[in-house]
């Protein structure tokens, strides 16, 4: 009889391609990975992994079962959903990603909610962007994701997953206090094509500002980037710079910074993401009532 924990391993190996990436998606050492993957070519006899170089690869026997491992995982996952719809209750661990502002602005009312509603469901959050927890969605390492789409970008999205809106986010202009334009009470992005800006590093919301800015025209400069708010508002208050600033998540704004709503006004789409497999579970639900509970009152 193969075992369902290694069967686990083999697929996260796969899913990862190597060791290391099992390990770190799987939450235990690489040695315990290197374990279960020996415990298991001596269940099945067969040589599973060869040596590729410094890392390893699926042999041909490896592949096949890790085939066999990716559809048996998904139908324990839809067990898993009916017996919790049976049940008709949120119960067990659900592992949570959301991107910076989302975890800062949406998460802890939402978490709270269920941990008061919702006492058996043990939750957990990490903090990751949208190009990472939407490959850790399908992959499995956590069963629902809070994402983002910008009013004129969509993030790509694979097939196999489920969608619910959770709210709509505004995002204005933040410039230094002293800045020419800040007493206007709009801007057009354009009004800052001479300007330096600061910018998040390379990513989703990195292509979206420099595919926006160069639809309206401008080559921008992107003199600083910084993955914080808090950092982000540092160095506009230091006259460093202007940038977008979404408003879930912003927390306080530096005196010496100004922030001014966008004429032809800019929203991030936010939303929740799981696997159609995972589609009954409870848990899936009951989080998405609370995240969209969480965002009412600050949606637009």
């Amino acid at each position: 009889m193969l075992n369902l924990d290694r069967l686990r391993t083999l697929h996260a190996v796969a899913r990862h391609g190597s060791v290391s990436g099992a390990a770190d998606g799987l939450h235990v050492t690489t040695s315990a990975v290197s374990q279960q993957l020996s415990k298991l070519e001596r269940e099945t006899g067969q040589q599973l992994l060869a040596k590729n170089g410094r890392g390893v690869r699926l042999t041909d026997a490896g592949r096949l079962l890790a085939d066999h491992a990716a559809r048996i995982l998904s139908q324990v996952e839809l067990a898993q959903s009916d017996l919790e719809a049976q049940r008709g209750q949120a119960v067990g661990e659900l592992l949570l990603g959301a991107f910076p502002t989302a975890a800062r602005g949406l998460l802890p009312q939402a978490l709270t909610t269920l941990r008061a509603e919702h006492p058996q469901l043990r939750t957990r959050l990490l903090e990751m962007e949208p190009d990472a927890s939407v490959p850790s969605v399908v992959r499995g390492d956590i069963d629902l994701a809070v994402v983002l789409d910008w009013y004129n970008k969509p993030l790509p999205m694979p097939g196999g997953l489920v969608k619910a809106a959770l709210m709509d986010d505004p995002a204005d202009v933040a410039i230094p206090a002293d800045h020419p334009l800040a007493d206007r009470d709009e801007v057009d992005l354009e009004d800052f094509a001479a300007d330096e800006w600061i910018s998040w590093p390379n990513g989703f919301c990195y292509d979206w500002l420099m595919f926006t800015l160069r639809g309206k025209g401008i080559e921008p400069r992107i003199s600083h980037t910084a993955e914080e708010h808090a950092t982000q508002m540092a160095l506009i208050a230091a006259g460093l710079g202007v940038a977008v600033a979404p408003r879930l998540g912003r927390g306080p704004v530096p005196d010496q910074v100004r922030v001014v709503p966008v004429r032809h006004s800019m929203r991030r789409h936010i939303y929740a993401i799981w696997r159609a497999d995972a589609d009954r579970r409870p848990s899936i639900r009951a989080a998405v009532e609370a995240l969209r509970a969480a965002g009412t009152p600050l949606g637009a």
